[in-house]
């Protein structure tokens, strides 16, 4: 059996970071992820609303580099979980246990603690601009 999903999206909210009895660290997120086609009477795209549950190292990542906001790549596996509430009624819940989540975009300007983007144009005078002269390549 195959069951492997593979997501991206940006997170609707903070991740939840959760402790089990154990001690076991849990991430709860949830990702806004946009539909391939729009909505053919307002022209506007629309967007799945998905619940991810990150464990363990995955989880404590998560909750230490993503915010409401981020983009994220997530790739894990759909589950659906069952439990009865308080009322004593049936409830299901589909999910993404996550097997791995990575940036699905880069780090926003003026956060904190960022380190400084390798693409973008260096602010020093050490550097020289080169011309763009392509007539001496072999090509």
């Amino acid at each position: 059996m195959l069951n492997q999903c593979n997501i991206m999206g940006r997170l609707t909210r903070d991740p939840e970071l959760r402790r089990t009895q154990s001690g076991t660290p849990v991430a709860t997120f949830s990702l806004a992820v946009d539909r391939d086609y729009a909505n053919k009477e307002t022209g506007e795209r629309q967007a799945d609303f998905i619940d991810v549950v990150a464990w363990r190292q995955t989880a404590e990542f998560v909750s230490k580099y993503f915010s409401k906001g981020r983009m994220a790549v997530v790739s894990g596996r759909l589950q659906m979980r069952q439990w009865t509430d308080d009322q004593g009624n049936k409830r299901t819940k589909l999910e993404i246990k996550a097997n791995n989540v990575y940036f699905g975009d880069s780090k926003r300007e003026g956060s904190p603690d960022e380190a400084p983007d390798p693409a973008a144009p260096a602010a020093s005078a050490d550097f020289d601009m080169m011309e763009d002269d392509d007539s001496e390549l072999p090509f």
